[in-house]
Parts: C-alpha cells; sequence; structure tokens
C-alpha cells in the first residue's frame, strides 16, 4: 500500500508531503496505481518549480519522495504554490477512492 501525508499548517495551508510504499496493484512496470501517484507528485514538484518559481526540498528513492515548500515571499506565488499542492490532493484523492484497498491519504497538521 501507498501511504501519503498531506502536512498541513493549523490555516490548512500544505506545507509539503511524503508518498511511502508501492501499491502492490500489478507487477513492477504493469502497476497504474504506482505509476499514477507517482506521476502526479513528480508533475506537482515540476508544475511549482515552473509555475510558482519556487523549487521544493525532496528527497527521493525507491518507494518513496517527500516534498517540502521553502519559505516564499510573493503572495502571488504562494497562493499558486497551495492551488497545485491543493491540486495533488484532488487527483490522489480521485485516486484513493477508486483504488482503496492500494493508497491511502492521511492529513498530518504540523
Amino acid at each position: 500500500m501507498v501511504i501519503v501525508e498531506i502536512l498541513r499548517l493549523p490555516d490548512h495551508k500544505i506545507t509539503g508531503f511524503k508518498v511511502e510504499g508501492h501499491a502492490g496493484y500489478a507487477d513492477r512496470g504493469e502497476d497504474i496505481v504506482c505509476s499514477a501517484i507517482s506521476a502526479i507528485t513528480v508533475g506537482t514538484v515540476n508544475s511549482i518549480e515552473v509555475l510558482a518559481g519556487t523549487v521544493m526540498k525532496t528527497r527521493m528513492k525507491n518507494g518513496f519522495l517527500s516534498g517540502t515548500l521553502p519559505p516564499i515571499q510573493s503572495d502571488e506565488l504562494k497562493a499558486k504554490a497551495q492551488v497545485i499542492l491543493e491540486s495533488m490532493v484532488v487527483m490522489l484523492t480521485t485516486i484513493e477512492t477508486s483504488y482503496r484497498e492500494y493508497i491511502r491519504l492521511d492529513e498530518v497538521k504540523k
């Protein structure tokens, strides 16, 4: 199972996320659940860099990805980063709805 933690501040803003594990839906290279989760989370990191001009602090290894927002000075860029991160949550929640036994989303208040 893939466990996704969404890290939130008390004001509900997302500060980062962690993804760990393997879905086990199918054999390696054929697992559509793992592929979808990877595409969404890596795409989120890339989108924040391109569209919000912010490089997330990331760690990646087999079955693990974490991304943390650095301080962002511009209110406009902060807002863009939040929209991108919230979009990631919507997409992952959609996968969780269809493949509940392979992915779990947890929200963690910091």
